[in-house]
């Protein structure tokens, strides 16, 4: 019987509908848009906890679309003025309000469940080898929230049967969402306010490093605080007495209190490194983390191949291993360097798409002339450090002419930058070879303290 009902509720009201937005307007946003989570290691398609996040980080917009609903939904009996009729059946009041709620709750669950489908085979497709599961409780608490959203603002529309209450709860979803938001700007997650109550909203920040993951306490502390929201919900629209409504609100309120205590005081806390995904894999002197072993058959040879053309170089003082790049760091902010190590960051385009010969002429130009500042989709650095790189590169393995590392730019800086790096080639190129390795090696000093100039190399003093 409840099976029979529960088929048409889903037939014959919009409860599939909330459902089909969530679905089809991610795929919109993923598919129809150009954007930055088409791009990098933290890509949507690239790992599976990236696309776990990059899913969940939606909520921002849906969360009060299903909130919009579940009041609309929940105004249905007062608008049909049925409440006392439907009162005087035998079905006890529980069931009735749980037929609409359930079927709302499939609809949004099986939506967010076809899209975590979609991102995870596109992932299974690509070219990663981690499958750890630690992603999975990612786009669980995630439905969890659309479910206990819509469920609670139906509980609420049915206590305050007004047409005002389904507007007056998106723009109270709406400013909670963006005041409660947690994002990822510098080093470590910040919000607008305390940590632990910024928390309270499922939203994520968008992925912008693929080794970073939600907390444990992080998971555990938004379940209890949004099962208690879940059971407020059902218990409002249960409730048929003043005593029994103001009662419902308890759960929520033990779960907010519960969760509160559970959560992360710190920033620090809250996104924390996957330790699986993060664990070095190595091949002799080159090594990677494990959620980047599928680059470790291209990158071994290559790397030990730059690292005798490095050793050829700089003698004793060139580095003895190449290692994925796993600092966390802000945007825009310089990496640590070592002159013991050549550092590879699969965010680069250089190091992220390069094969072959491409990809050992990169490792060679970043052991030489390693750059305090990334190329990446989100941040890059400057002409200068890719014409100094690419007159390096090209010195230790004998190029004839100069080969640009990366496309060169078009407008008046890049022009006179490439200009005194076609200068500083041919100079240095008349040198005699020791004297082309003393400049080299003095540029490397300048590079590993961040102060290396252009300007400086062609004059015959690569610091400052």
């Amino acid at each position: 019987m409840n099976g029979r009902v529960l088929r048409t509720e889903l037939r014959r009201s919009a409860a599939p509908w909330a459902g089909v937005v969530v679905l089809g307007g991610s795929l919109a946003v993923f598919f129809l848009i150009d954007g930055i989570w088409w791009r990098g290691t933290a890509g949507w398609t690239a790992q599976w906890t990236t696309m776990a996040m990059w899913t969940r980080s939606l909520l921002a917009f849906w969360l009060p679309l299903v909130v919009g609903v579940g009041a609309v939904y929940g105004l249905r009996e007062p608008r049909s003025r049925m409440t006392e009729l439907l009162a005087t059946t035998p079905l006890p009041a529980w069931r009735r309000a749980a037929l609409p709620a359930g079927a709302l709750a499939l609809a949004l669950a099986v939506g967010f469940g076809l899209l975590t489908v979609a991102g995870g085979a596109q992932v299974a497709l690509g070219p990663t080898t981690y499958t750890g599961l630690g992603w999975l409780p990612i786009p669980l608490v995630a439905v969890l929230g659309l479910v206990a959203a819509a469920v609670s603002a139906m509980g609420v529309a049915r206590t305050l049967p007004s047409v005002l209450t389904p507007p007056a709860l998106v723009v109270a979803c709406l400013v909670m969402t963006n005041v409660l938001r947690v994002t990822i700007e510098g080093e470590v997650p910040e919000s607008r306010t305390s940590n632990r109550l910024g928390l309270l909203s499922p939203v994520t920040a968008d992925p912008r490093q693929m080794l970073l993951t939600l907390s444990g306490s992080v998971h555990l502390g938004q379940t209890i605080w949004l099962l208690g929201l879940l059971a407020t919900g059902l218990a409002l629209l249960a409730a048929s007495t003043r005593r029994a409504r103001l009662l419902a609100v308890a759960p929520a309120l033990a779960g907010a209190a519960a969760a509160l205590l559970i959560l992360p005081a710190a920033a620090r806390d809250t996104y924390v490194v996957d330790k699986a995904a993060a664990a070095l894999v190595c091949d002799g002197p080159v090594c990677v983390t494990e959620a980047s072993r599928s680059h470790l058959a291209e990158l071994a040879p290559r790397g030990r191949e730059a690292l005798s053309v490095l050793h050829d170089v700089l003698g004793d003082r060139a580095p003895t291993s190449v290692r994925e790049d796993t600092a966390l760091r802000a945007l825009g902010d310089p990496r640590p360097l070592s002159g013991d190590v050549v550092l590879v960051d699969f965010d680069e385009q250089l190091f992220g798409t390069a094969t072959g010969q491409d990809l050992t002429r990169a490792l060679v130009a970043e052991g030489l002339a390693p750059s305090c500042h990334a190329r990446t989709s989100r941040e890059g650095g400057g002409q200068e450090d890719v014409a100094l790189q690419s007159i390096v590169a090209g010195l230790a393995l004998g190029d004839p002419t100069l080969r640009p590392l990366a496309e060169k730019g078009t407008e008046e800086y890049s022009r006179r930058t490439w200009a005194a790096a076609d200068a500083a080639w041919r100079e240095l190129k008349a040198l005699a070879p020791a004297e082309q390795r003393a400049r080299i090696a003095a540029l490397r000093t300048a590079a590993l303290s961040c102060t290396a100039r252009l300007s400086e190399i062609s004059a015959g003093g690569a610091s400052r």
